[in-house]
């Protein structure tokens, strides 16, 4: 049997072993023949791959994916600098999933259970802990880059190139307020605005409530058969997965090379260790105070935190967090509200990213920023951060017009966009785990979580 301890165990042998090879031969040059070491990077690659063949896990595959995506980047970086093409397939055909899979188990929802007032109750529990836990994330961000001090006595480079990213339109409250009603449903679903589509699928549902049951039913009928297409057209994209990962990984390495992961380490550091923390003094927390198995929720939420990690984006990993989230127990009404409504209000990674980020920018521009501002910026940047979760690297922009609007030097942040993929890696995933409990939290709540069907996911030993 495959435990998950015995595949953290391998994954984690292999990264090191891979990972410091490639930064040694990088960095201190190993005395070494160019035919050994490559021998010495490939033997826990294949040790890896017979697991995965053995094991038959989606997450096995990836996790292999995307170690071998880091050698194959580091050896031909020629050929993967120009592999990017395969991950941004997958993620198209993600981008098709989202919209109908959205309507389909949102409709289905409310219409099916025809119960408008749990529909609101669901809505301001979901806000109340949203809120909640986001302004912890704040706060521990805010903490570990005061405390770390990462852009302390840095020295900026005369230039830099700034071409890459544009500040975004200032956006006062009403802007913001109307970008939440869709004017055209096939506009949003074009532009992956997910509040919107949300918006519209939930007024849909009720109207649908409100009409007689000759014409309700047939809509409703075609809203189950929807859902339940979509999620096998996921299943199928799926399949496809560990080639995007690999891809992804490849295209990452063979642009920026592998000593990209030693660039700007002390922020990178920082933000890493303030999400580990985040997740061990207010996610964990959570589980044991609403009593949902901690095994059996790693458990599902190890293949979309995965496939977040890889591809940096929330988009791609949602359609499987919603399927892994209802065989944890969750029922299908509630995690289709309260996951795509988490896309938009509950962005725990890129909330705790922002706060730290923002003032490392102050501190590489040699400021000293009262903790007054620092908090005032914070506030502004948990506004427009709204949903964002959906767009790679969409938060560099929001901090680029952030940092500009109080003042702040730019440049920091173009030093940021090296290590960005790093960083977006780390935030992507914790947004996809504090969602995905989200649901379980609200479904506890509202005393309609399966702890039979969480229990047995905890109990399985395979992975």
């Amino acid at each position: 049997m495959f435990t998950k301890r015995k595949l953290l165990a391998g994954f984690l042998v292999s990264f090191t072993l891979v990972s410091g090879i490639l930064l040694s031969d990088h960095y201190a040059g190993l005395q070494l023949s160019e035919t050994l070491k490559v021998l010495l990077r490939l033997m826990p690659l294949l040790a890896l791959l017979l697991y995965a063949k053995k094991a038959k896990s989606l997450t096995t595959w990836i996790l292999f994916a995307m170690l071998s995506g880091m050698e194959f980047g580091h050896d031909l970086p020629a050929v993967a600098v120009n592999m990017d093409v395969l991950s941004l397939i997958f993620l198209r055909l993600i981008k098709t999933i989202i919209a109908p899979l959205l309507f389909g188990t949102l409709v289905v929802g409310i219409a099916g259970h025809a119960d408008l007032k749990q529909t609101g109750r669901l809505g301001w529990k979901s806000i109340l802990y949203f809120e909640i836990v986001t302004t912890l994330a704040l706060f521990i961000g805010l903490a570990a880059i005061n405390i770390s001090r990462a852009g302390v006595g840095m020295k900026l480079p005369v230039a830099a190139d700034m071409n890459e990213l544009s500040a975004p339109a200032h956006q006062g409250w009403k802007e913001i307020l109307l970008h939440v009603f869709p004017e055209n449903i096939a506009k949003s679903i074009v532009n992956a605005e997910i509040l919107q589509i949300v918006v519209f699928s939930i007024l849909f549902g009720i109207a649908m409530v409100l009409v007689a049951e000759k014409y309700r039913t047939p809509m409703l009928t075609f809203a189950r058969s929807l859902s339940e297409v979509m999620f096998k057209f996921t299943k199928i994209i799926m399949y496809f997965a560990p080639v995007a990962v690999f891809s992804s990984i490849a295209y990452t390495v063979g642009h920026m090379g592998i000593g990209v992961v030693l660039s700007l380490l002390q922020l990178l550091g920082t933000l890493y260790i303030a999400l580990l923390v985040f997740i061990v003094l207010v996610l964990i927390p959570v589980c044991l105070i609403f009593r949902i198995p901690l095994r059996g929720f790693a458990r599902a939420v190890s293949e979309p935190a995965a496939i977040a990690f890889a591809t940096t984006s929330s988009e791609a990993a949602l359609p499987l967090a919603m399927q892994n989230m209802e065989e944890f127990g969750v029922p299908q009404k509630i995690v289709s509200f309260v996951l795509p409504l988490g896309y938009t209000f509950n962005l725990d990674g890129t909330t705790l990213y922002l706060s730290l980020a923002s003032v490392f920018v102050a501190q590489a521009s040699g400021i000293d920023m009262p903790l007054g501002t620092q908090l005032l910026m914070l506030l502004t940047l948990m506004l427009t951060s709204k949903g964002v979760a959906g767009v790679s690297r969409a938060s560099l922009v929001i901090l680029l017009g952030t940092v500009a609007s109080f003042g702040l030097s730019t440049l920091p942040v173009f030093l940021i966009l090296g290590v960005d993929a790093l960083m977006d890696m780390a935030r992507t995933t914790t947004n996809v785990i504090g969602n995905s409990l989200a649901s379980a939290v609200i479904a506890r709540w509202e005393k309609e979580f399966d702890m039979v069907k969480a229990k047995n996911m905890g109990r399985s030993k395979d992975i």
